[in-house]
C-alpha cells in the first residue's frame, strides 16, 4: 500500500478556468436539440478529434495530473506520462512548481517540502522494479519483462506505465 500524490493547478488557474467555463455555459444555445442530444459536446478536443469536450470536461481537463507514488520499501515512482507533461527532472520540477500538490485523499502538501519527500523516499537502497529485483527476490510474475521495467530518468524511478493504482 502507498499514497498517490497529484499536481493540480494554482488557485488562480482554476479561477481562470472556472470563468472560461462559465463564458462557455453562458453562450450555449440551450434550445438546440442536436446539442443537447451530444451532451453539449460542442469544444474540440485536440487528443481525440473524435470526442470533443463539453464544457465540464474542457473545465476538468489536467486539472488533477498524478505525479507519483511513495510505498515503503521502495524509491518514490514518478509517472512521466509518456512525456506529455516534462521529460526529464528539470521539466518535472518546473510542473510541480507551478501548481499546487496534493495526495490522494487531498490532503494539500507545500510543493518543496513534496519534492524533499519524494526524492527522499527509499533512498539510498529502496527497491526498483527491474531485473536485479525478480533475480534477487525470486519472483516469477508476468511483469519479469524488460517491458514492465522501472526506468531511470536523471536517477529519478519513472514507472513504465501511467497507470497507478
Amino acid at each position: 500500500m502507498g499514497t498517490n500524490f497529484y499536481r493540480i493547478p494554482k488557485s488562480k488557474q482554476v479561477m481562470e478556468r472556472h470563468q472560461k467555463l462559465h463564458d462557455r455555459i453562458t453562450h450555449l444555445d440551450w434550445f438546440d436539440v442536436g446539442q443537447l442530444s451530444s451532451d453539449f459536446r460542442t469544444i474540440e478536443n485536440p487528443e481525440d478529434e473524435w470526442s470533443p469536450l463539453n464544457p465540464w470536461d474542457e473545465f476538468m481537463d489536467n486539472m488533477q495530473i498524478h505525479l507519483g507514488k511513495r510505498s515503503m520499501g521502495w524509491k518514490f515512482c514518478w509517472n512521466f506520462h509518456d512525456g506529455k507533461f516534462y521529460s526529464n527532472k528539470q521539466e518535472l520540477l518546473e510542473f510541480i512548481r507551478k501548481g499546487r500538490v496534493i495526495d490522494e485523499y487531498g490532503g494539500l502538501i507545500d510543493v518543496e517540502e513534496f519534492i524533499k519527500m519524494a526524492m527522499d523516499w527509499g533512498q539510498p537502497d529502496g527497491l526498483v522494479l527491474d531485473e536485479n529485483y525478480f533475480s534477487e527476490n525470486e519472483r516469477h510474475s508476468v511483469f519479469n519483462s524488460s517491458q514492465y521495467y522501472d526506468k531511470i530518468i536523471d536517477g529519478l524511478r519513472v514507472s513504465s506505465s501511467t497507470d497507478f493504482s
